[in-house]
């Protein structure tokens, strides 16, 4: 799980070492948000309704949720489970509470905590941006210094300076958690078990 402020870099960071890393799928998200112009669903979000949403929470459907500003955000349960059964990792792109919520759930989660060079870098970017008003600014610059405050909570940090550094860090980060050995005596009893079955 990669969490990180507004105008951390989150996105690109992701996309960049999903090009460069094998067995890693995206998790795509649901919200009851409205699709912008170019978003496509099932790429950028599954678009739902809130009913929906709603079905799915009392389902048990969701693996987190949230509500953020007015909208509500959460990670399927079934695409998850899917692709790890498969056998391969996941990556998401969560806020620290629906990150923190996965973390409680799912000890074995790693959670990556994406930070900008320094605060004055992350409000220049998101100034850059050119699309927030003033007083959207200012909501971004206050949820970013409570999201940073919950850093303690997670597993790594990574500073985004430089694109490719960021891309190379979180790369190595996720093949050595697969070196983990704990990784491998559970793959091992997972295996003895299921031949124990078959017998």
């Amino acid at each position: 799980m990669v969490s990180g402020p507004s105008g951390s870099g989150k996105n690109r960071v992701i996309s960049e070492v999903m090009k460069v890393t094998h067995g890693l799928s995206y998790s795509v998200s649901a919200t009851t948000r409205q699709k912008r112009p170019g978003e496509r669903n099932g790429v950028n979000y599954h678009f739902v309704s809130l009913d929906k949403f709603q079905d799915m929470i009392r389902q048990d459907g969701l693996l987190e949720y949230a509500e953020v500003y007015g909208n509500f955000y959460g990670t399927p349960r079934k695409p998850v489970e899917d692709v790890l059964a498969a056998g391969e990792d996941v990556i998401l792109d969560l806020d620290v509470q629906g990150a923190l919520q996965i973390g409680e759930r799912c000890p074995d989660a790693v959670l990556v905590f994406l930070l900008p060079p320094s605060i004055a870098e992350l409000e220049r970017r998101i100034r850059s941006r050119g699309t927030d008003d003033e007083v959207t600014i200012q909501r971004r610059m206050n949820s970013a210094l409570r999201e940073i405050s919950a850093l303690s909570q997670y597993t790594y940090a990574i500073v985004n300076d430089e694109l490719e550094d960021a891309v190379r860090t979180l790369a190595a980060i996720i093949e050595a958690e697969r070196c983990r050995t704990s990784r491998f005596v559970r793959a091992s009893s997972d295996e003895m078990s299921s031949q124990s079955n078959r017998e």
